[in-house]
C-alpha cells in the first residue's frame, strides 16, 4: 500500500504519542465502540485544512462522504478518515497516487510508480475505502466498489490469518497486513487520531448542517455538540479536567500551584482528604472587571470542578476565584491563571457579550490536557488562540487583541 509521511508527522514521533497501536479501536461499531459525537464533518475537514492549507475544493466533501458511507457500513469511520489522511499526506497526494484517481487508500498502489485503482467519483473513491477497511473485519462485502477488495476476498487472501485473530477485529490489526514492512503505521494514525481529538473536539462545529447531509433521509437528530471528549466516548470534558489535574498532581505532588503562580495563587489540596472539597484556584484580572464573569463564568466553573472532584476523586480545574474590584463594564477583560508552567496559552471565551482573554501558564508536555480542564471548569466554549513560549509574551498578545484598560 503507498502512503507518505509528512515532515510534520514525522517530527510528531519525536515527541511520542499518547495512544499505542494496542488502544485503535475495533473497527465495527458496537455500544462500546462508537464514533463520538463531536467527529463531525465540519470538525474533521477543518483539522485536515490544519494540516494542509491547499486542499483541493473536490476534496471539501470528503469527511461528510466518510460519515454517509461509515455510518452505512457500520464502522468506525473516524479512524478510517484519520488512516485516509496518512495515506494520502493529508490530502496532498505527493506519491505515486495522484488526486484524480479518488483513491483515498492506495488501493491497488504496490509501489514502484504503479498508481493503483481510479475511482469515478469522491463518493466512490471514499466507499472502496471503507468497505476494503470493513472487508478486513472479516465482512463478506457482496458488490464492491474497488477491484482490489474483490481480488482478496476470491483468493481468499485473508481468511486464514482472519480466523487466527479469534476477537473482533481492530485497525491495529489491520495495519499489520495493510501494510506490513512499515512497523510504525498503527502509530502514525494513532497520532493523527490523538492530534483531532486532543485540539478539534472542544471547537465549535464550523460547518453543523453537514451532519444532516451525510445522513441524508434517515432522520436521525443533527448533533452540534461541541463537547471536549477522548477516544473512549463523548461528551466527556470534565474527564478530560479531572485527568489533567491528576497527571500534574501526580507529577509535582499534592502542594503543586494549581490556577495561580507562587505570587497570587493558591496550593491545591491533598484531595484524599475528604474535608478537602474545595478545588483552588485563583485568577487575576490585570484590566478591570465585570460582575459578569468575576461571579457567573467562576462560579459556574466552581460547580464543574466540584463535580467532578466528587465523581472522579479529584479536584477538575480549581475552583476558587479572587474577586476583583469592580469597575466600569468593558467589551473585553484580560485575565491571568496558571497551572505553574513556563509556557502560555491565551483562551478565548465569550459570557454575555464580553470577550474574556485568559493568559493560562501550562507545564510543558501537558498543555493540551491543561487547557482542555481549564475551559472544561472556566471558558465553556473558550478556544485556543496560540502558544507562547513566556507568560509575558503571552500577555502583550493578549493586551493586543484587548486594549481597554
Amino acid at each position: 500500500m503507498y502512503r507518505v509521511m509528512t515532515a510534520a508527522l514525522a517530527a510528531s514521533f519525536l515527541f511520542g504519542t499518547e495512544a499505542s497501536a494496542a488502544s485503535l479501536p475495533a473497527i465495527k461499531v458496537s455500544t462500546a465502540n462508537t464514533v463520538p459525537s463531536c467527529a463531525t464533518p465540519g470538525r474533521l475537514m477543518a483539522f485536515a485544512k490544519s494540516r494542509n492549507k491547499r486542499i483541493d475544493k473536490d476534496f471539501e466533501g470528503a469527511a461528510t462522504e466518510y460519515m454517509r458511507h461509515g455510518e452505512a457500513l457500520n464502522i468506525r469511520w473516524d479512524y478510517a478518515f484519520f488512516q485516509m489522511l496518512v495515506e494520502t499526506a493529508n490530502l496532498s497526494f505527493s506519491g505515486d497516487v495522484k488526486p484524480s484517481q479518488y483513491n483515498f487508500a492506495g488501493l491497488g498502489a504496490t509501489g514502484g510508480g504503479e498508481p493503483g485503482e481510479r475511482f469515478s467519483s469522491l463518493g466512490d473513491g471514499v466507499k472502496a475505502h471503507l468497505q476494503h477497511v470493513l472487508m478486513y473485519s472479516g465482512e463478506h462485502i457482496d458488490d464492491p466498489v474497488a477491484d482490489r477488495t474483490r481480488k482478496v476476498q476470491e483468493w481468499g487472501i485473508l481468511t486464514k490469518w482472519q480466523r487466527s485473530i479469534g476477537r473482533p477485529m481492530t485497525f491495529a490489526h489491520l495495519t499489520r497486513q495493510w501494510s506490513p514492512k512499515d512497523r510504525g503505521y498503527a502509530r502514525d494514525i494513532a497520532s493523527v487520531a490523538n492530534a483531532f481529538y486532543d485540539n478539534f473536539c472542544g471547537q465549535p462545529d464550523p460547518h453543523p448542517e453537514l451532519v444532516a447531509e451525510a445522513r441524508g433521509q434517515r432522520g436521525v437528530k443533527v448533533d452540534t455538540a461541541t463537547a471536549i471528549t477522548n477516544d473512549a466516548a463523548p461528551n466527556k470534558g470534565k474527564a478530560v479536567a479531572a485527568r489533567a489535574i491528576a497527571d500534574a498532581r501526580a507529577s509535582s505532588g499534592p502542594n503543586r500551584f494549581g490556577l495561580g503562580t507562587g505570587s497570587f495563587g493558591a496550593t491545591m489540596p491533598d484531595t484524599s482528604d475528604k474535608a478537602s472539597t474545595t478545588p483552588p484556584a485563583s485568577f487575576t484580572i490585570l484590566n478591570g472587571a465585570t460582575d459578569s464573569y468575576a461571579s457567573g463564568q467562576v462560579n459556574a466553573g466552581k460547580e464543574a470542578a466540584l463535580k467532578t472532584a466528587s465523581a472522579a476523586g479529584a479536584a477538575a480545574a480549581g475552583a476558587a476565584a479572587t474577586a476583583p474590584p469592580k469597575s466600569a463594564s468593558s467589551s473585553c477583560k484580560v485575565w491571568q491563571a496558571s497551572y505553574g508552567g513556563q509556557k502560555a496559552v491565551i483562551i478565548k471565551a465569550i459570557d454575555k457579550g464580553q470577550a474574556n482573554y485568559t493568559v493560562l501558564d501550562v507545564n510543558e508536555g501537558r498543555e493540551q490536557r491543561e487547557v482542555a480542564a481549564y475551559i472544561a471548569a472556566y471558558a465553556k466554549n473558550g478556544t485556543s488562540l496560540g502558544e507562547f513560549q513566556t507568560s509575558s509574551k503571552a500577555l502583550s498578545k493578549a493586551f493586543e487583541l484587548c486594549p481597554e484598560s
